[in-house]
């Protein structure tokens, strides 16, 4: 995708790997959801969509579809760790839908799903921040040279959004920081 000075470069690569970078996130947190909601497989298979396209698959309806039922089976759990963990799916499939705008809230969509996740695994831990940082170093070490790239073509995340705002600013320097050689 191209555009004009307010849009970001982005080939379909690009967004592969940002699905599965938010995919590998959201994933680590699927425990939590199904520790509280053992029957419903939604948030599974919305990841497994984000996985089906990071991998070659489409971009279209699938991905929408897990996205919205992931976000629906959010309001049928009964903890803030296991909704966390719902959306934290929801937006691993919504990342293959990354906008070429240049804009910071573009930023969500990169690193969404990894916030979410890391919410819903301090929540689970009893709201421990420290369980949280952990999950973050964890992604950080995961994130690939392509990420990074994508990311970095966006300005730095937004303020707001509560603690989960919080960790995708964390998440953002940590990757941001990031060097890779060749």
């Amino acid at each position: 995708m191209t555009g004009d000075a307010s849009e970001v470069v982005l080939s379909k690569q690009d967004l592969r790997a940002v699905a599965a970078f938010a995919a590998a996130c959201a994933e680590a947190a699927l425990g939590v959801f199904e520790a509280d909601q053992p029957d419903d497989a939604r948030p599974r298979a919305a990841v497994g969509a984000a996985w089906e396209f990071a991998r070659g698959g489409e971009r279209g309806k699938s991905l929408r579809d897990t996205a919205w039922a992931a976000l629906r089976a959010a309001r049928n759990t009964d903890t803030a760790a296991a909704r966390e963990a719902a959306w934290a799916a929801m937006s691993a499939a919504a990342a293959a839908y990354l906008h070429p705008l240049t804009k910071a809230t573009q930023v969500k969509h990169i690193l969404g799903a990894g916030a979410h996740a890391a919410r819903a695994a301090e929540l689970a831990a009893g709201d421990d921040p420290s369980v949280g940082a952990g999950h973050l170093q964890q992604m950080v070490r995961r994130a690939t040279p392509a990420v990074v790239d994508v990311l970095q073509r966006f300005p730095a995340a937004p303020s707001g959004g509560g603690r989960v705002g919080e960790l995708i600013r964390l998440l953002d320097t940590g990757l941001r920081s990031l060097t890779f050689t060749e």
